[in-house]
C-alpha cells in the first residue's frame, strides 16, 4: 500500500488524510483494493458508529479512492474490493435517525454506490454489484432506496437479464412504494422480468408484472 494511505488508515490520522489529494491518481491506483479492505475493517469496528474521527478519515479516504478509480478507469480491477466494502454496510443499521440524518454506514453505502453503479454498461462490474444492490432496497432508508432504484433502472435497460434472480426482491420493493415502479413499466424490461419470474416460479411477481403491463398499455407516455 502507498505509505501515506497506510499511515492515514493505520493511525486514523485525520490531519494527514487531506494530503491524499496531493498524490497523482496513478501513484495510488495500485493500493486502492488494499486500502478498501482496511476501510472495511475500520468501519466494522465496534466503536465506529460513535467515533467521529474514524468516520471523517473513512469519508475522506473513500472520496479519494472513488475519484482515483474513476480517473484511472480501474473499476474492473478494484470492483471486488469496492463491492465487498459496500456489502459490509448491510451488516449495520442504515435507517436514518429521528433527524433524518444518515447513519455512518448509510453514508459509506451512498458514497460508494455511484462509483459502482455508474458503470452499468460494464457487465463484469454489474455481475458483482446487482446482487448486493437489491439487498439495499428493503433496508428502511428511503433516500438510499430511491437512488439505488435509479441506478438499477439504468443497469436493467443495459442488461435486463442481470435482474433475473432478483425479481421477487424488486417487486417487494415496488409494493412498498419504490420508484422502481416507473421502470418496471417499460415494455422491453417488463417482458424480460416477466419471463424471469415465470422461470423462477415466482407466481406473485409474475402476476404483479402482468398487471403493470396491462396498465402500461393504457398509458399514453412514451418510454425510451
Amino acid at each position: 500500500m502507498h505509505h501515506l494511505f497506510g499511515l492515514v488508515l493505520a493511525q486514523r490520522d485525520l490531519s494527514r488524510a487531506g494530503d491524499l489529494f496531493s498524490l497523482d491518481d496513478a501513484e495510488i491506483e495500485g493500493s486502492l483494493s488494499e486500502a478498501l479492505e482496511q476501510i472495511r475493517i475500520i468501519s466494522s469496528s465496534a466503536d465506529y458508529q460513535t467515533n467521529d474521527n474514524d468516520q471523517a478519515v473513512v469519508e475522506i479516504c473513500i472520496t479519494r479512492i472513488t475519484t482515483a478509480i474513476r480517473e484511472t478507469e480501474s473499476i474492473e480491477k478494484h470492483g471486488k474490493a469496492l463491492v465487498a466494502l459496500w456489502e459490509s454496510c448491510l451488516e449495520h443499521n442504515l435507517k436514518p435517525s429521528g433527524k433524518d440524518e444518515d447513519t455512518p454506514h448509510a453514508k459509506i453505502a451512498s458514497d460508494i454506490m455511484s462509483c459502482i453503479l455508474q458503470n452499468y454498461s460494464r457487465p463484469s462490474v454489474m455481475a458483482l454489484a446487482v446482487p448486493v444492490a437489491v439487498k439495499f432496497l428493503q433496508r428502511g432508508n428511503k433516500e438510499l432506496c430511491r437512488n439505488m432504484s435509479s441506478y438499477l433502472s439504468l443497469a436493467a435497460i443495459a442488461e435486463a437479464e442481470l435482474l433475473a434472480d432478483h425479481t421477487d426482491a424488486i417487486v417487494k420493493s415496488v409494493l412498498q412504494g419504490s420508484t422502481l415502479l416507473t421502470f418496471l413499466r417499460r415494455p422491453k424490461l417488463h417482458q424480460t422480468l416477466l419471463q424471469c419470474s415465470s422461470r423462477s416460479s415466482l407466481g406473485r411477481s409474475a402476476e404483479f408484472l402482468h398487471q403493470e403491463q396491462c396498465e402500461c398499455q393504457q398509458c399514453p407516455q412514451q418510454w425510451p
